[in-house]
């Protein structure tokens, strides 16, 4: 089976081009590979997946600079709510299976129990409604597909929570972090394993087949925490590995009030993975479980 995986330097898909190897001939491709695909760019999308003519199309490419997108409202609604549009579209035209990847941020972030896959969504910044329509596209096409919404991603590559921590803690001696948001940090390689095993349930003789489990799932880490928690667990987790000193970095809580940013970010990200264990008997670890593993992996 060919798969072609939207995406090589991410965290998520750095991962995916790990896991998703055995399981076909997988091409991976962005805007700076020889045969180019921009998802800003909707030629280059149409003409790459015609010409790779794939069996699966897994996006794990996206605009994520939450921030940036307030003001860089039009590029982020191409590439995280058009693009994904036409990828199904190619995808059914083909009779493809598509897998996307979208986020917590199309909840409003009010709830006080995990939020399930047919919850009311209403996202309060541009990043979340350009992923909502992002989700909305795809459905409206009909093409085979899982949606998985994810949350507080971090690894060991890019730009993520984890990383800026180790930095910061060994470059100051007092970081503040927020700690009135709730979610559920979620370890790259656990999403890249997860989706990886979701597909290998999902070939058949024809292909990729859904089985009539297509739709939106919640794809995270077990338990939650706030970001000072996670803070938390990042220092002594790092001590403990000889990653940092002792004398790193003390950490101070703050509110969100406390620390202004342009987007808006939900108070309450944990998501109900219970559809996703229902039907791929799938459940992923507990986030401290996974932290542990991700920092033995540096």
């Amino acid at each position: 089976m060919k798969i072609l995986l939207v995406g090589r330097q991410g965290q998520v898909a750095h991962e995916l081009r790990r896991s998703l190897a055995c399981l076909g001939n997988l091409i991976s491709l962005d805007r700076h590979t020889p045969l180019r695909l921009d998802l800003a760019d909707p030629d280059s999308i149409v003409q790459c997946v015609r010409d790779i003519r794939p069996a699966l199309i897994v996006n794990a490419a996206a605009y994520t600079a939450v921030d940036r997108a307030e003001t860089e409202t039009e590029l982020a609604y191409a590439i995280n709510g058009t693009a994904p549009g036409i990828l199904a579209e190619e995808a059914r035209a083909l009779g493809a299976g598509l897998i996307h990847f979208s986020t917590d941020y199309v909840f409003p972030g009010d709830a006080s129990v995990p939020y399930q896959e047919t919850d009311a969504t209403g996202p309060g910044n541009v990043y979340g409604h350009s992923k909502l329509k992002g989700e909305q596209a795809i459905q409206q096409v009909g093409v085979p597909h899982y949606i998985l919404r994810t949350a507080w991603v971090y690894g060991l590559r890019g730009q993520n929570f984890l990383l800026t921590m180790l930095r910061l803690m060994r470059e100051r001696e007092v970081v503040r972090v927020v700690d009135d948001q709730q979610g559920a940090p979620t370890w790259s390689r656990a999403i890249a394993e997860a989706t990886a095993l979701m597909i290998a349930r999902s070939l058949s003789d024809r292909g990729f087949e859904t089985g009539g489990r297509e739709g939106i799932y919640h794809l995270t880490a077990s338990g939650s925490t706030h970001w000072f928690g996670f803070a938390a667990a990042i220092r002594t987790g790092a001590i403990a590995k000889g990653l940092l000193p002792d004398s790193s970095a003390v950490l101070e809580p703050i509110s969100t009030a406390g620390y202004p940013t342009p987007a808006k970010r939900p108070a309450y990200s944990v998501l109900n993975t219970d559809k996703l264990a229902q039907h791929f008997g799938c459940r992923l670890p507990h986030w401290e479980d996974s932290l542990s593993l991700c920092l033995d992996a540096n």
